[in-house]
């Protein structure tokens, strides 16, 4: 399942919070004396996003600055900076709240963002001056913006908000929830700023509005409508219109199918390209697809590409830049629209990049990471290699770090499997490790070769503390192509999940890892194979740690709010379909809890919709009544979903993930750990 919140108007937190990027700083020296620690992954600061100007004189980036989780179990915030690309010295532009969609406004020198004030219950637009002063609010609608676009002159932006509704009162004391069906539909609109009497006129459009795109002569907008605002809808109904910007109405519709991520327009305007999906069965938006606006079926430029795109562009020469996933690297370049030309511009090796913008001219900024710290904006000018402009963690210079590197390895049935294996700090060839192997959710992702620490990834406080940590791109991985995605699909815990055994043995051949101290851990479908792990393969992992994991696939049929989903692009099949029953009763950890042996920390959000928290409980009251001789303990988040957002929550987690891989993977000793946790433990 995929493993991170649903936000569709603010899709770029789902790298924020997933691509965390990673082998020892070139900036090491003798003065370093300690590792990595949980206290420092709740401090560190990360770059959520950045805009170049259209001179290249400025570049907008978001820092991402966690909450402190001993004092405030709160978000984290994003405050806007804005960088000089002549000096390289970046200044604090409004810090006061967080911000999101940020944008310089065309033809004005001001840059505009959404935020809202501390005793306001609704995002708002507000402006700053390049030259500086006082945020200033220029447009607020009855319900809380979710996005915006503008025109090329900077006089209208098109936007989306829910729809405003009337809630009436109940004559009872109290107020029932009916389940699903008090969904508000997210709405398009288009507001001007030239007529200040003028208000926003609703796009007509009858489902839920989220992508939205300004043709090249702001006469038309692309969107993309599904027919309710349900995350499965959304993740596989979106579909792409046009609507004209005078009148509001429809006036053309596209033939898309499956999943959607991006809509671009060529410089003429006859022509979209998406980032999308293949076809309906795809499971990820990583393709470019090419239709003409006025209608039509979209091609795939590239079906045997063997990658996946994460940001496309059009440029005024009428080809296709891009950002790629290729393997556990990134790549950057360009493409015709007709698949041809395919010129990558970036050795691979560089940093592991997540966003492009371009001004003008050829300067870029990017938003990426490297083994060695998490994300910052990168500057790049012309044809050079792009450069590191911001330096938001500077003490990790001295933090020592353990070796990252790419390995491959071959599966049982031959196929050559990738992963990143981080080895402990002061690593002796000569020395066998206890392993963490670090599953990834999805399975529709990858781990790219970056920072790769977090609060639910041991990363660098494993390397600190004597662990290898093993993160394999195990078959289904996203980054190597539409074959290779689609090759777990309908065998759910099947080869998949072998292949992370063959890893775990391929590095015990190696000499790295020690047999007898094996732990594995991992949220959502990592969690799923956490379970797995821990039940039918539970004789090679001594401790798992799973989180907001699945174990029974059969009520997780009936409890996820993603069933067309996990038909379309995972199972093929429906659980009631040719007796599947049984099939999916077999790939169940809860059938196969008699041979549980592994000591299991569970961990769930306790307001999940994407993974019922009944699937921890399930897997829990199973291990106690049938093996209650194995160490087992539930933890359960307050207010947490799938995944877990605010700093208290994600501190506790680190902890007690590395308090329990401690005790059972170093320590000689079967007792459980208090369930009492305290930072100095």
């Amino acid at each position: 399942m995929n493993n991170y919140p649903f936000n569709p108007s603010k899709l770029f937190l789902v790298f924020i919070w997933m691509l965390l990027f990673g082998t020892v700083s070139e900036n090491i020296t003798s003065a370093q004396d300690r590792g990595m620690t949980p206290e420092d992954v709740s401090e560190y600061q990360i770059v959520g996003g950045a805009e170049i100007s259209a001179d290249a004189r400025q570049i907008a980036y978001t820092l991402v600055i966690q909450a402190d989780p001993n004092v405030d179990n709160d978000f984290a915030s994003q405050h806007l900076y804005i960088l000089d690309t002549e000096t390289e010295e970046s200044r604090p532009y409004y810090t006061s709240s967080t911000v999101s969609s940020v944008s310089f406004r065309p033809d004005h020198s001001s840059v505009t963002f959404l935020t809202r004030l501390e005793d306001e219950t609704e995002n708002a637009l507000y402006e700053i001056p390049l030259d500086g002063g006082d945020a200033q609010e220029i447009f607020r609608f009855e319900t809380s913006i979710s996005d915006y676009k503008w025109t090329s002159d900077g006089s209208r932006i098109a936007f989306t908000a829910n729809e405003p509704v009337e809630e009436e009162e109940s004559s009872l004391p109290y107020e029932p929830e009916v389940f699903e069906e008090d969904f508000v539909h997210q709405r398009g609109y288009i507001v001007g700023f030239n007529n200040e009497n003028a208000g926003p006129m609703r796009i007509q459009a009858q489902g839920t509005v989220y992508a939205m795109s300004w043709s090249p002569d702001d006469r038309n907008i692309a969107i993309s409508e599904t027919p309710t605002p349900t995350i499965d809808d959304f993740y596989m109904s979106q579909q792409v219109k046009i609507v004209n910007a005078e009148s509001g109405q429809i006036t053309s519709e596209i033939d898309n199918e499956g999943k959607l991520g991006q809509i671009e327009w060529s410089p003429d305007g006859s022509q979209l390209a998406l980032r999308a999906g293949h076809d309906i069965n795809d499971p990820i938006d990583g393709r470019i697809m090419v239709v003409s606006s006025e209608g039509g079926t979209p091609e795939n430029i590239l079906p045997d590409f063997e990658g996946k795109f994460e940001q496309i562009k059009w440029t005024q020469n009428n080809t296709i830049r891009f950002l790629a996933s290729e393997g556990t690297e990134t790549s950057f370049g360009t493409i015709s629209p007709d698949g041809t030309r395919l010129n990558r511009e970036l050795s691979a090796d560089g940093p592991n990049f997540i966003s492009f913008s371009k001004a003008n001219d050829d300067t870029f900024a990017f938003v990426g990471g490297t083994m060695e710290h998490p994300t910052e904006v990168y500057l790049r000018e012309g044809k050079q290699q792009p450069t590191r402009v911001t330096h938001s963690n500077e003490w990790l210079d001295q933090i020592s770090l353990g070796e990252q590197r790419t390995i491959r390895y071959p599966a049982r049935d031959g196929l050559e499997i990738e992963g990143i294996l981080i080895l402990p700090v002061d690593y002796q060839e000569d020395n066998s490790y206890p392993l963490i192997v670090m599953v990834h959710g999805g399975p529709e992702a990858h781990y790219s070769n970056g920072w790769l620490t977090a609060y639910s990834m041991p990363g660098q406080v494993g390397a600190a503390e004597g662990y290898a940590v093993f993160y394999p791109n195990y078959r289904g991985s996203t980054g190597r192509g539409l074959e290779f995605v689609k090759t777990s699909q309908g065998d759910a815990a099947g080869a998949e999940f072998d292949d992370i055994v063959d890893g775990v043995d391929y590095l015990i051949e190696e000499g790295i890892a020690d047999p007898d101290r094996v732990g594995v851990t991992g949220g959502s479908y990592g969690g799923y194979a956490t379970a797995w792990m821990s039940t039918y393969y539970s004789d090679r992992f001594a401790a798992g740690v799973m989180n907001v994991g699945i174990s029974n696939f059969i009520s997780k049929w009936g409890t996820s709010d993603i069933p067309q989903e996990l038909y379309l692009v995972h199972s093929l099949d429906w659980l009631w379909d040719d007796n599947n029953w049984q099939k999916y009763l077999k790939r169940s950890p809860i059938y196969h809890v008699d041979n549980a042996q592994t000591a299991l920390l569970i961990a769930h959000g306790a307001e999940d919709t994407r993974v019922h928290p009944g699937q921890s409980l399930e897997l829990h009251r199973h291990i106690k009544v049938r093996k209650p001789e194995v160490p087992l303990r539930l933890v359960l988040y307050p207010g947490e979903g799938h995944g877990y957002s605010r700093a208290t929550a994600r501190y506790d987690y680190n902890l007690r993930m590395m308090r329990w891989f401690e005790r059972y993977l170093k320590e000689d000793s079967d007792e459980v750990p208090d369930a009492t946790l305290k930072p100095e433990d």
